[in-house]
């Protein structure tokens, strides 16, 4: 069972982040690159953490194009987060687009508080 879960959450056609897929590459993800698919960003990002984390982290995506989960109704009615939704064992995270640098700092402190 893996160690921390970071889920994902978005519509099925959005994109990965506010920002255009660019060179830079300031997400830090390069085979999903120029899509700007939040579906293929998704796929990079679970390539990259598994090769970084094996089996201690698992990428789950929550898609809310037929069905809101009663978890992720509760988060957007208080917190009003933007799409995509980044949460890291449950916990909302203030990153707000799909980049694996920031993702990996709230990997890494969630495995420090295990």
């Amino acid at each position: 069972m893996a160690e921390v879960t970071v889920e994902i959450v978005g519509f099925a056609e959005s994109e990965c982040g506010p920002f255009p897929c660019d060179e830079t590459r300031s997400c830090g993800l390069e085979t999903c690159y120029p899509s700007n698919s939040l579906m293929d960003a998704i796929g990079a990002l679970r390539d990259e953490l598994l090769a970084d984390y094996g089996e201690r982290v698992e990428v789950k995506t929550t898609l809310l194009d037929e069905e809101m989960p009663d978890h992720i109704r509760e988060i957007i009615e208080e917190r009003h987060p933007p799409i995509p939704i980044i949460l890291v064992n449950g916990r909302l995270t203030s990153i707000g687009r799909v980049s694996l640098d920031l993702i990996k700092e709230e990997i890494d402190y969630a495995l420090e508080e295990s």
